[in-house]
């Protein structure tokens, strides 16, 4: 059988995985800079963990792998938040020092349309920051999302940045919005028909419906915000300032899941070559996570990043990753040696380098291109009469200097 990688799911090649270990390790070490540590939960999950209560997001509803076992129903995580707030609620960590600093990193599944940046298994890094509701905290999230696409080289993107107010305001806005858009249904898509009476925000995030002339006329969020909720973004917008920051406030944005209150953010890509994939990472602030899954009245932030099109936009803008397969040292054996050849490599892997060693019956110039095919810093040659000798052939690929040593000064010499 010629079997295939399903739609939507790709391979990394070895040649193109030194990339994402340069990426992820970028990114581990600015999470571990903010003081975020990592939790890793289980890539399936109850299927109500996910879909809560009249959920109306698209995710929920159109892009869940769920599957019985028994008579109990699991999905594949679509996304990272809820199986954190999950973790968080059953293993208490409420009762440990707030807030909570959190970050993942692992494969999520969503059954929509493979389309360049955007694949039905892929790779996400988020953060969380639990239990401290707190402008700063916000704008400071914000800031170290933007430090890892700077660390990797992305210079073209702007934050857009918006508030959904407190619960007071924000249903206040849904209704006004229930009353402008329920005469004009015709106009509108099937999904926004099921939007209007589960949460009439996400019509404004429809991708079918937002050149309809009528959205441009719906009312504003910004005139139900009470005067709490008005101040809590003005801090925000303040605290972005401070961290010289720069953004636009842009009262569409409303992000693709009910669960967000107050800010709620969007770093874009404006390359463009971008186009329908160009948010790079988006999150907001959300207020009833955490007593949903049984623990306390307490707030969170969190964003998330496609890794996917983290790695393809760096290198757009230039960024140059270390290639794959280079290793440190070559091991050429001549005649019958392969034992020799094997203890010398493993003797400079226990010294911390990277080995090649050629055990096949083939001809000094094929091992030579070899060493050059892994574009290997030195390479070493023994044959029958240097191993009676005690003594060993060394070459430095960048001088072409070669010299002649004894067998047991090589790692001394590599060393340097």
């Amino acid at each position: 059988m010629n079997y295939q990688t399903p739609r939507g799911t790709y391979d990394i090649l070895p040649e193109e995985i030194a990339a994402w270990h340069e990426m992820e390790e970028k990114i581990h070490t600015i999470a571990k800079k903010y003081h975020y540590q990592e939790m890793r939960t289980p890539y399936f999950e109850s299927t109500g963990v996910f879909a809560r209560e009249n959920d109306s997001s698209d995710m929920v509803n159109k892009e869940m792998y769920s599957f019985m076992s028994g008579e109990e129903s699991y999905t594949l995580r679509p996304e990272g938040t809820a199986g954190i707030i999950r973790a968080f609620d059953q293993h208490k960590l409420y009762g440990q020092e707030l807030p909570a600093k959190l970050y993942y990193m692992g494969a999520m599944f969503r059954h929509e349309r493979p389309q360049k940046g955007r694949q039905r298994q892929f790779t996400q890094f988020g953060v969380e920051n639990i239990g401290a509701k707190q402008p700063e905290v916000d704008a400071e999230c914000i800031a170290l999302g933007i430090d890892i696409v700077k660390a990797l080289g992305i210079q073209s993107v702007k934050v857009c940045l918006n508030t959904l107010g407190d619960d007071a305001s924000r249903s206040a806005y849904k209704e006004a919005l229930r009353a402008y858009f329920e005469p004009h249904l015709d106009c509108l898509c099937g999904d926004c028909h099921r939007r209007i009476k589960q949460n009439p925000l996400r019509i404004l995030d429809c991708k079918v419906d937002h050149e309809q002339p009528i959205m441009a006329d719906a009312p504003k969020l910004h005139d139900y915000l009470n005067e709490e909720s008005k101040a809590y973004f003005q801090k925000v917008c303040d605290a972005l300032d401070a961290l010289k920051i720069p953004y636009e406030i842009d009262e569409r944005l409303v992000r693709g899941l009910d669960y967000y209150t107050h800010t709620v953010f969007e770093v874009i890509s404006t390359r463009e070559d971008s186009g329908a994939q160009a948010t790079i990472f988006g999150g907001g602030r959300y207020d009833h996570l955490v007593d949903y899954f049984g623990g306390p009245d307490l707030s969170g932030i969190g964003f998330a990043i496609g890794l996917e099109r983290l790695l393809q936009l760096s290198k757009d803008d230039g960024y140059v990753y270390q290639e794959s397969g280079n290793c440190d040292v070559y091991v050429i054996g001549l005649g019958e040696v392969g034992s020799a050849s094997l203890a010398i490599a493993n003797e400079l892997r226990d010294a911390g380098f990277t080995v090649e060693a050629n055990y096949l019956p083939r001809s000094l110039k094929s091992q030579f291109k070899s060493a050059d095919r892994v574009k290997a810093k030195y390479i070493v040659i023994i044959g029958e009469d240097e191993l009676k000798q005690g003594t060993i052939n060394v070459k430095n690929t960048e001088t072409k200097e070669q010299v002649t040593i004894p067998m047991d000064a090589l790692v001394g010499y590599i060393k340097g």
